[in-house]
């Protein structure tokens, strides 16, 4: 019988997780304590709330959820707990890498503006990485739901800091909402700046969200992507370029956007050679982290320990992780699967 082993053991790197919503509960409702803020009982119940996010109604309130918490982040203060616990939590499972997306506009009104808040968080970012030994970069991801021009200037915000712990740009919210093209000028200003692309794409649309990601934003990976799956060719597309989609498993159910986990379409997307970044998403809405993640490829989709550990490569060969550092990742999840 093959030995069980500890997912939070095996070295992996996170390439998909939101600021706000990397928070722990508990912090969530001592921060909404200290500011007098008033949470919705979905909020503070303990347990994470039911989502449903397939209609509108459904999104709006996942969205108004999330705006509550990240209306608690007021000081830089606040943004350094948030990174350094998110870090500690990263590092309990088994993350040697993590790069966290952030859209600074949203905390700009309270952090003096969008250049300060941005350094904030960078400020914030190599604290908790000195204090956990944790590699942390930051994605800034403009939001779909704004206008294009607010993106460009995002993307120059992003690439003016490539040098200080900024590594990629990226595109979120309801990816039902406009087109990807509204933003290719803004994508070409982070690529010529040596950025990443990483969009969304793929997860509340069909695969028609993914073919724009590559076709009019050159996404170098996809957030999300799962719903590639409902097309082999583009599939075959993937695999061929190594475009790495940053799966979260755990935030497609919660969102209605599969029934239960053995839908999310983790075997498909293996076979047929996608690499493939497992994410938590947004632990705080989402109930779990990174090594459930994995834990649920385990026991909803019967991946071994090999198979958990090519996952774990994928993710680190997926990442802007300097070659030192993954060259330890990966040694580290060599060790993990030789280990009696």
């Amino acid at each position: 019988m093959e030995r069980v082993r500890d997912v939070r053991a095996l070295p992996k790197a996170h390439l998909h997780l939101h600021f706000t919503g990397s928070m722990r509960p508990a912090t969530l409702l001592d921060l909404a304590d200290k500011y007098g803020v008033h949470l919705p009982e979905a909020l503070k119940g303990g347990e994470p709330p039911k989502l449903r996010a397939t209609d509108e109604r459904g999104w709006f309130r996942f969205q108004r959820l999330y705006d509550i918490a990240r209306s608690c982040l007021r000081s830089p203060e606040d943004i350094q707990r948030l990174v350094r616990e998110t870090a500690e939590e990263d590092v309990r499972d088994g993350s040697g890498w993590l790069e966290i997306q952030v859209d600074p506009t949203s905390y700009a009104p309270r952090l003096g503006g969008l250049i300060p808040a941005l350094e904030i968080i960078l400020d914030a970012v190599r604290a908790a990485s000195r204090e956990t030994g944790l590699g942390i970069r930051v994605l800034v991801a403009a939001n779909r739901m704004k206008h294009p021009l607010d993106a460009r200037t995002l993307a120059r915000l992003a690439v003016r800091y490539a040098d200080q712990g900024v590594i990629g740009f990226g595109l979120s919210n309801d990816e039902r909402r406009g087109f990807a093209r509204d933003f290719d000028r803004a994508f070409a200003i982070a690529r010529d700046g040596g950025l990443l692309a990483a969009p969304h794409g793929g997860e509340l649309s069909g695969p028609a969200s993914v073919r724009d990601c590559l076709d009019d934003l050159h996404a170098a990976r996809v957030g999300h992507g799962v719903r590639a799956a409902e097309d082999p060719a583009l599939l075959r597309r993937l695999a061929e370029r190594g475009v790495t989609c940053e799966v979260c498993p755990a935030s497609n159910v919660a969102l209605g956007v599969y029934e239960k986990p053995e839908d999310v379409p983790l075997r498909t997307f293996y076979e047929a050679g996608v690499p493939m970044a497992l994410g938590a998403d947004d632990p705080l809405l989402f109930g779990s982290r990174l090594a459930a993640q994995y834990e649920l490829a385990r026991t909803a989709h019967g991946f071994s320990d090999a198979e958990l550990a090519e996952l774990a490569r994928q993710s680190v060969r997926g990442s802007r992780a300097p070659e030192d550092v993954r060259r330890k990742l990966l040694a580290g999840v060599d060790a993990w699967l030789a280990a009696d």
